[in-house]
C-alpha cells in the first residue's frame, strides 16, 4: 500500500472513531456548533444561567477555604515536590475527594457550576492541589462510573472513592498521544476474566492512586474497552515518576501492566465502548481546567493592581503609564470573559440532552490560551520580582508573591486534557461536520461516480436553502436591542457567524477532502468561532448582572464592552487571513528544515548537537 493510500485509510479510521464516540442522548443543539453553521442561536445561552447557592455547598466551600489558608503551603509543596500526608488526609476529612460523587454514594453531590467554583478557589491557591483533585474526579474513576457504570459498580467503588481512595485515568501511551484509535495496550477476553497488558504514560495521580480506569484494545475484535483496575493487583507496576517544569508535586507516572487479571465485572459500559467513555469523560473533565485558570487569573490581577499602585516610576505609579495600563485593562476584561465562558459551559454541561463537546473544548482552549497571556503579563508587570522565586523574595525580606510559580504551573494548561493543536482539530471537525454529512459523496475519498450522482439532488437541495440565508439574518436587530449598549457586539457576532459559515463552506469546496490537513486554515476558523462564542457568553453574563441589579453590573458592562472590542478585531483578522497568508511558504520552509537544508543555521559547534538518544543518561531516581 502506497503512503497516500495508508494516509486515506488512517483518516477514514479516525473518522469512524470520531463518529463512534458521539453522545447518544443529544436532544438540544449546541450553541457553538450552530454558530459554525451560521445559525446564531442566542436563546440557547440567554438568559445567562444562574442558580442560587445551596447552604450545604456554601458550608463546604468556606471550610475548604479555611483549610487551604491554614494547612496548605503551596511554596513548600512546589519546593519539595510532594503532597504532605496531612494535607491529603485533611482533604479526605473535608470530603473533597467526593465533590462530584452523588450523596447516595457518600459524596457531596456538587453540580458542575459548584465544582467549578471550587476549582477557581484551588486555582488561586495551589496548582498542585488543583491537579490532584481534578485528575481524581474530573477524569478519574468517579466520572466514567457515574455516566456508564452499573449500579453494582457504583455501590462498590463510589463510596470508597468519596472517602478518599485516589483514582486516575490511564489513556495516553508512549507512542499514542492524541490519537487513541492507535492504542497498543491490550485487554484480552480469557473467559472468566480479562488479561491486561501494556504501558501507559503520563498518568496523573499514578503514584498515589488505589483505583484507576484503563483503556485498552481487544486484539481479537480491534475494539477499545474501559476497565477498572485495582493498583495492588498482581502485574501492575508503577514505573518512573515523571517530573515537570511546573506542578512539581504531581504524582504522574509510567504504569506497566503484565498479565494483569481483571474481573469481568470491572468492565465499564459494554465491550467496544471504551473510546466513547474516554472521550465523554474528557468532555466534562476539560471544564475543570478553565475554572482553575479563572482562579489563577484573578490572583494575578489582584497582584498587579496592588503592585501598579505601589510601584512608582518617573514620578507616577507604574499603573498610570499607558503601556502598563493597557496590560491591566486587558487582564481585567479577559479574566471576566474567561470566567463567563467557563461558567456558561459549566451550566450547559448540567443541562440534560445538551451536546457539551464543542463548548467544553472551546472553554479549555480559550482558558488555557488567555490564562497564559494573563500570567505572562503579570510576569512582565512585576519585572524582576515576577521572575524571582518566592523563597528568594522572602529571603530578601520582600513579599513572597509567586508569579514565577504560577507561570511554570500554567504552561501545562496548553497540554492537559488535549493539546491546543488537538483542540483546534477537534473543534474544526465538528465545525465542518454538517457539511461532510451532506456533501461527503463529493468531497470524501474513494467515492464512486455513481454514488456522487445519486447524492447530487440531496446536496443541491440542502445548499439551495442554506446558502442564500447565510447572507441575510432576518429578525436579529430587534431581538438584540434588549442588550442595550452591548447589543452592537451581538449584532457583530451574528453577522460574523454567517460569514464564518460561508468561509467554512468555501474552504470545503476549495480544499475538498484535503480540508482536514489544512490545519492553519482550520485554526483560524476555530479561533474566530471561539472568540464569537466568548463575545456571546460575556455579553449574556453582563446583561444578566444588569437585570439582576448586581452591585458591580456597570463595571461588568465596561469589561464586557472592552473585551468584545478586542475580540472583534481578532475575528476580523482571522477571517481576513484565511485567504491572505504565508501558510504555503511556511510549510515549504519547514520541509526544508526537516530535510536539513538549513542545518547551517544551527549551532553545530555545540556539544548538545546530535542524537540525544545516543548519549548516556543517568538512571531515574
Amino acid at each position: 500500500m502506497r503512503g497516500d493510500e495508508r494516509r486515506i485509510v488512517s483518516e477514514e479510521k479516525a473518522m469512524e472513531v470520531a463518529e463512534a464516540s458521539r453522545q447518544d442522548d443529544i436532544r438540544e443543539p449546541g450553541f457553538l456548533k450552530e454558530l459554525f453553521l451560521g445559525n446564531f442561536r442566542i436563546e440557547l445561552i440567554h438568559p445567562f444561567p444562574e442558580e442560587p447557592e445551596r447552604p450545604e455547598f456554601t458550608e463546604f466551600y468556606e471550610r475548604l477555604k479555611e483549610f487551604l489558608r491554614r494547612e496548605v503551603d503551596p511554596v513548600a509543596i512546589d519546593t519539595t515536590g510532594e503532597y504532605p500526608p496531612r494535607v491529603i488526609d485533611g482533604l479526605r476529612k473535608l470530603g473533597a475527594f467526593g465533590m462530584k460523587i452523588p450523596t447516595d454514594y457518600g459524596g457531596l453531590g456538587l453540580g458542575q457550576p459548584e465544582y467549578d467554583k471550587v476549582m477557581k478557589l484551588l486555582g488561586s491557591t495551589c496548582g498542585n492541589i488543583t491537579a490532584l483533585l481534578s485528575a481524581h474526579q474530573s477524569i478519574g474513576v468517579p466520572q466514567p462510573l457515574k455516566a456508564f457504570g452499573t449500579e453494582e459498580q457504583k455501590r462498590k467503588y463510589l463510596p470508597r472513592l468519596a472517602r478518599g481512595a485516589i483514582s486516575a485515568f490511564a489513556l495516553t501511551e508512549p507512542d499514542v498521544g492524541s490519537d487513541p484509535a492507535r492504542l497498543a495496550t491490550t485487554i484480552e477476553d480469557r473467559g472468566d476474566h480479562y488479561l491486561l497488558n501494556g504501558e501507559k504514560l503520563w498518568c496523573t495521580n499514578g503514584t498515589l492512586a488505589e483505583i484507576i480506569v484503563v483503556m485498552g484494545r481487544n486484539p481479537a475484535t480491534d475494539q477499545i474497552s474501559a476497565v477498572v483496575v485495582e493498583m495492588d493487583s498482581q502485574g501492575v507496576q508503577v514505573g518512573q515518576r515523571c517530573r515537570f517544569m511546573g506542578l512539581r508535586a504531581l504524582g504522574n507516572a509510567v504504569l506497566r501492566f503484565t498479565d494483569v487479571k481483571v474481573p469481568k465485572e470491572n468492565l465499564i459500559g459494554r465491550e467496544g465502548e471504551g473510546l466513547k467513555i474516554a472521550l465523554a469523560t474528557l468532555n466534562t473533565g476539560r471544564l475543570a481546567l478553565p475554572a482553575g485558570v479563572v482562579g489563577v487569573s484573578k490572583r494575578m490581577l489582584e497582584i498587579c493592581r496592588s503592585w501598579c499602585n505601589e510601584r512608582v516610576q518617573w514620578g507616577r505609579p507604574v499603573g498610570k503609564h499607558e503601556a502598563i495600563a493597557g496590560k491591566l485593562a486587558t487582564m481585567a476584561a479577559t479574566t471576566f470573559a474567561v470566567e463567563s465562558v467557563t461558567d456558561l459551559a459549566g451550566h450547559l454541561s448540567d443541562r440534560k440532552g445538551y451536546d457539551i463537546r464543542v463548548e467544553a473544548a472551546a472553554a479549555k482552549e480559550f482558558g488555557s490560551e488567555w490564562g497564559w497571556s494573563i500570567v505572562d503579563d503579570a510576569m512582565q508587570i512585576r519585572g524582576g520580582r515576577g521572575y524571582e522565586t518566592e523563597t528568594s523574595l522572602a529571603a530578601r525580606g520582600e513579599s513572597p508573591i509567586g508569579v514565577e510559580r504560577a507561570m511554570r504551573d500554567s504552561r501545562m494548561d496548553w497540554m492537559f486534557e488535549g493539546s491546543t493543536e488537538i483542540m483546534h482539530l477537534f473543534i474544526a471537525r465538528e465545525a465542518v461536520d454538517r457539511h461532510f454529512q451532506v456533501a461527503h459523496a463529493l468531497v470524501g475519498p474513494n467515492i464512486s461516480a455513481r454514488a456522487k450522482m445519486e447524492a447530487l439532488p440531496r446536496i443541491v437541495g440542502f445548499y439551495a436553502a442554506w446558502y442564500p440565508t447565510r447572507f441575510v439574518g432576518w429578525g436579529y436587530w430587534p431581538k438584540h436591542r434588549e442588550f442595550g449598549e452591548l447589543a452592537t457586539h451581538l449584532r457583530f457576532a451574528e453577522r460574523m457567524s454567517r460569514r464564518l459559515s460561508r468561509a467554512i463552506f468555501y474552504g470545503m469546496l476549495f480544499h475538498r477532502g484535503g480540508l482536514a490537513r489544512k490545519q492553519a486554515f482550520l485554526r483560524r476558523l476555530v479561533k474566530a468561532g471561539i472568540d464569537l462564542f466568548a463575545i456571546s457568553a460575556t455579553v449574556s453574563r453582563a446583561d444578566r448582572m444588569v437585570r439582576d441589579g448586581k452591585p458591580d453590573h456597570q463595571e461588568a458592562v465596561e469589561l464586557a464592552d472592552l473585551f468584545c472590542r478586542m475580540a472583534r478585531r481578532r475575528v476580523k483578522g482571522a477571517l481576513r487571513d484565511l485567504w491572505r497568508n504565508d501558510d504555503g511558504r511556511m510549510y515549504r520552509v519547514a520541509m526544508d528544515v526537516l530535510d536539513g537544508r538549513h542545518s547551517w543555521l544551527e549551532q553545530e559547534e555545540s556539544p548538545a548537537t546530535g542524537d540525544d538518544s545516543a548519549r548516556d543518561t543517568p538512571e531515574p531516581v
